[in-house]
């Protein structure tokens, strides 16, 4: 229902958690009419929502955990596409415990705080077929 009600566009194209916890989180996508490109493969910017999931469920997961008022915000990102992203492509990010970090010196410090999150695009195969670097930027409210 949040993707439904906070991502609409997500929500349409396909995109699905499949899971989150402490460390990771995974989110799936189908290539469909919906979704594709004219050549045949989905789009980069599916490809990007979904990637970005993965980075933000796991963001905001972390800040609910906290008990602290903490904006987040994504600063920068890049992409990489080394392979037509066709059938059912898995992105994952596994990388918990340096948005725990950052959380932790933003509240001990008062000051914003980066950290650059990865999700890869992975099709049915096991074959890579994007891989995405998110910049998200913490700070706690006052």
């Amino acid at each position: 229902m949040f993707l439904l009600f906070k991502l609409p566009a997500a929500y349409f194209c396909g995109v699905r958690t499949t899971a989150l916890d402490d460390t990771s989180c995974k989110v799936s996508v189908k290539h469909r009419w919906i979704n594709q490109n004219p050549f045949n493969s989905m789009f980069w910017a599916v490809q990007g929502m979904a990637a970005e999931l993965t980075t933000g469920a796991l963001v905001m997961s972390k800040i609910k955990a906290s008990g602290q008022n903490i904006s987040m915000l994504v600063a920068n990102n890049n992409a990489s596409f080394t392979k037509k992203a066709t059938g059912r492509i898995t992105f994952a990010c596994d990388q918990g415990a340096k948005v725990d970090e950052a959380i932790k010196n933003a509240i001990a410090t008062g000051e914003g705080q980066t950290v650059v999150l990865n999700s890869k695009g992975i099709n049915k195969e096991g074959v890579q077929v994007s891989d995405f670097n998110f910049e998200w930027t913490l700070k706690v409210k006052s």
